[in-house]
């Protein structure tokens, strides 16, 4: 694989990423309600358990997509 298509893939793989953060993030602040009821009836968890988790879980996957996936793209953009 040459440099150029290494740099495509983590451009692509950015974009599906930043995407997925975003639908998440939309998902959880435009339907908090519905689904904190459901999670809360699946798995048994208090309301504040659950926003604590959901924030965890938008936090890391942020610092994930940020670490392994934009920074290497940029990395690969500068030596190209």
């Amino acid at each position: 694989m040459t440099l150029q298509q290494l740099t495509e893939l983590f451009g692509w793989i950015s974009i599906i990423n930043i995407a997925i953060l975003l639908f998440s993030t939309l998902a959880l602040i435009g339907m908090r309600d519905f689904i904190t009821r459901i999670h809360a009836r699946l798995f048994g968890l208090e309301t504040n358990d659950l926003t604590r988790a959901y924030f965890q879980y938008l936090a890391q996957f942020k610092i994930i997509t940020v670490t392994l996936v934009i920074a290497p793209y940029l990395a690969m953009k500068i030596i190209s």
